[in-house]
């Protein structure tokens, strides 16, 4: 079973920065493309970040883009998310995403949300 260990939410104001973590508890392959996702209330799950399981490629979503970063620690099974200027739309709850790879597999996180793995998500409020 992968189970995948948030941590780092938290309520804010607009501008300031705030850094997700994310880590794939017991598992002893580290080939996992992982991301993030959100879903603000009343709203679809939305697309946020993706990194390859080597780390070496990255994936943002529009709303994010220039704004946020997506990185992963040199176990490759811990992932963090920058989050720079936030604005009140980012107000939402982010939930890390991860899928196994081939080790050939360089892309990163599919931003199709049907993902088999998922954490238990982390609020984030960002308040005007």
């Amino acid at each position: 079973q992968v189970q995948l260990v948030e941590s780092g939410g938290g309520l804010v104001q607009a501008g300031d920065s705030l850094r997700l973590s994310c880590t794939i508890a017991k598992q002893r392959h580290s080939m996992y493309a992982m991301g993030w996702f959100r879903q603000a209330p009343g709203k679809g799950r939305e697309f946020v970040a993706g990194i390859s399981w080597s780390g070496g490629s990255t994936d943002y979503g529009d709303s994010v883009t220039g704004r946020f970063i997506i990185s992963k620690d040199n176990s490759k099974t811990t992932v963090y998310l920058q989050m720079n200027s936030l604005k009140p739309e980012d107000t939402a709850i982010y939930y890390c995403a991860a899928d196994l790879k081939d080790p050939m597999d360089t892309r990163p996180l599919n931003r199709d949300s049907r993902v088999p793995y998922w954490g238990q998500g982390t609020q984030v409020t960002v308040s005007s």
